[in-house]
């Protein structure tokens, strides 16, 4: 009965929509199960004018010519049909009605062709409509999956069974669909074109795991042991996942790094790795790797494996971490300073790890830091024992590097406590020892005799340099005068420092040493003394007002009222030897007593 419903129903759909006299109508597609049977629905039309007593019918297989004798598949004449089609063939329209639809039984695969039905009204009025139905003989369903099958979305898979047999109903049924997240099944019967399909529908949420993975469509009929089945293999399309990237790694400089990025994804990712915004290398791919050979610390950084198809993108990062030696350090240049200023300084490197930072003046620590990459160096006010060389040394376990630097202060002249006078019978050494930077000016001053005496002149004063300590001598020979004092007196562009030289009237003291020329100036006394016993002493006219007489051209100038020569008493003075120190030379002269 309900295949007879469907019938009526085609022939309501189809009647109005033949193309005129001597047309047809029949679904151009028709499938049917092996061993099964099929209704081929037709509708066939003829000119009004005529008016026939009765209406036959041919249907042939494969031709629509008779003079080619093609295989009869039904004749309602007769019923001679061709061995192939006997007893499987019958007529389930009616003829006087117009309908021409054929049922074919326990189909074989040697019945699946082309089916034309012929008209015949009697006489000449026979056509064989150009119209035609294709029967292909199936021997499994069609499972139609969708477009795409992505994981987050739902799925809907179709089993489509064919259903055109009036006499025999197909159950559809799935296979293997147990595992599928939140599936449901339900079923409905579509018509297209004239044919009938029962479709199953199989809904669920895909997840990775069901890529890849077979379902089954089955049908049965009831009462047979027909059994169909098809096959399919889910092609589900998801978002990549990183399955596999190194750690993070700790490494020394100069090592061979391997980085694996492994990659799940369907369709097939672009796996690149990044580090931090630059992209080293990329391909398509599931597993990435990328080489780094003899690693330094500018490769120091995160590495990131990034996978991406249509779907999305993910990533997967990871610190690269370079241990080396601290690099030379760097330090301000070479430092001038005024004593009194405040000084900074500032040593700074690169290692891995943090150093430790340390500052050295003549191997003593000045200032140090532990696992920091600077070190800042603050003298609040500099004297001149801040001044010479330092060291910055940063250390860690892979190594040590060091730098020097010089920190230079100026300051006022200082003078220094071996500065004195030393009165040895008839010779008076005088050393002033100044520190000072800069150089400063020395002079000797005699305020009893109102003479001053410096670094011009080198008949009587002995110089020498040693660091910023200046030392010079001035070497007097005659008999002590009671009265007389020295002053040293050393200056520079920071000022003036007078001190009053003590003297030591021992004869030992002439030959201790003086400050660090102490061997220099025993030295220089002991060739006075030779020199004075052997030369010949010319004596001349001597200035009478004169503080100091010489009988050759006098170094020094004294103030007082000058007397031509001749005009001196001897009452006045006394005979002085004195050496130079510069030329070796001695000399005598003449002073007032």
């Amino acid at each position: 009965m309900k295949a007879a419903g469907a019938l009526l129903i085609l022939w309501i759909l189809f009647g109005g929509t033949l193309g005129g006299p001597w047309s047809a109508w029949m679904p151009q597609t028709i499938m049917a199960f092996e061993g099964t049977c099929v209704a081929i629905p037709c509708r066939f039309d003829y000119p009004d004018e005529l008016r026939p007593s009765a209406v036959h019918g041919i249907w042939y297989f494969n031709s629509p010519y008779p003079r080619n004798y093609p295989p009869v598949v039904y004749k309602s004449r007769t019923g001679i049909v061709h061995e192939s089609f006997q007893g499987r063939t019958r007529l389930l329209g009616d003829l006087q009605a117009r309908n021409c639809t054929l049922q074919l039984s326990r189909l074989s695969p040697e019945l699946a062709g082309k089916y034309f039905f012929r008209g015949d009204l009697g006489g000449y009025n026979q056509y064989t409509y150009s119209e035609h139905s294709n029967l292909e003989i199936v021997d499994k369903p069609t499972i139609v999956p969708p477009a795409a099958v992505v994981v987050g979305t739902e799925a809907e898979l179709r089993c489509v069974v064919p259903d055109n047999c009036p006499t025999m109903k197909p159950v559809v049924s799935w296979l293997n669909h147990e595992v599928l997240e939140d599936q449901t099944v339900f079923g409905q019967l579509e018509e297209e074109s004239g044919t009938w399909s029962q479709v199953s529908l199989l809904k669920f949420q895909p997840l990775r795991e069901n890529d890849r993975h077979e379902l089954g469509c089955q049908v049965t009929y009831p009462n047979t042991t027909f059994l169909f089945e098809a096959f399919a293999t889910l092609d589900v399309k998801y978002v990549p996942r990183i399955l596999q990237v190194n750690s993070s790694v700790e490494i020394t400089e100069g090592s061979h790094v391997v980085l694996v990025c492994v990659a799940d994804s369907n369709p097939m990712a672009l796996l690149a790795w990044f580090k931090e915004e630059a992209v080293l290398r990329e391909e398509p791919s599931t597993n990435l790797t990328l080489e780094l050979d003899n690693v330094t610390h500018a490769h120091d950084g995160i590495y990131t494996c990034v996978a991406e198809n249509v779907y999305g993108r993910v990533n997967r990062s990871l610190a690269l971490t370079v241990m080396y030696a601290p690099r030379k350090p760097s330090v301000n240049a070479s430092v001038v300073a005024m004593e009194g200023e405040s000084v900074t300084i500032l040593c700074a490197t690169e290692s891995n790890p943090e150093p430790i930072i340390t500052i050295f003046r003549e191997k003593q620590i000045v200032a140090t830091v532990v696992y920091e990459s600077e070190l800042l160096l603050e003298i609040p006010a500099v004297t001149h024992e801040d001044d010479g060389e330092y060291w910055c040394v940063a250390e860690n376990q892979y190594g040590q590097r060091g730098s020097a630097f010089n920190l230079t202060v100026e300051f006022a002249p200082i003078i220094l406590l071996e500065s004195k006078c030393t009165a040895a019978r008839d010779t008076v050494q005088c050393v002033c020892a100044v520190l000072a930077n800069p150089e400063p000016v020395i002079s000797f001053e005699l305020p009893t005799r109102n003479v001053t005496v410096n670094e011009t002149d080198q008949e009587f004063v002995y110089s020498q340099k040693t660091g910023y300590t200046v030392t010079s001598i001035l070497t007097l020979r005659g008999e002590l005068d009671s009265q007389l004092f020295v002053v040293c007196s050393a200056r520079n562009l920071y000022g003036t420092k007078n001190q009053q030289l003590q003297f030591h009237h021992s004869n030992n003291l002439m030959w201790a040493k003086v400050g660090p020329v102490g061997a220099v100036v025993a030295f220089v006394i002991l060739i006075a003394a030779v020199c004075y016993v052997s030369q010949t002493r010319k004596k001349k006219n001597v200035n009478v007002n004169s503080s100091f007489v010489q009988l050759e051209h006098p170094p020094v100038a004294y103030s007082g009222e000058y007397r031509p020569p001749g005009a001196l008493d001897k009452s006045e003075v006394g005979r002085w030897d004195w050496h130079d120190g510069r030329t070796g030379r001695c000399r005598e002269c003449w002073v007032c007593g």
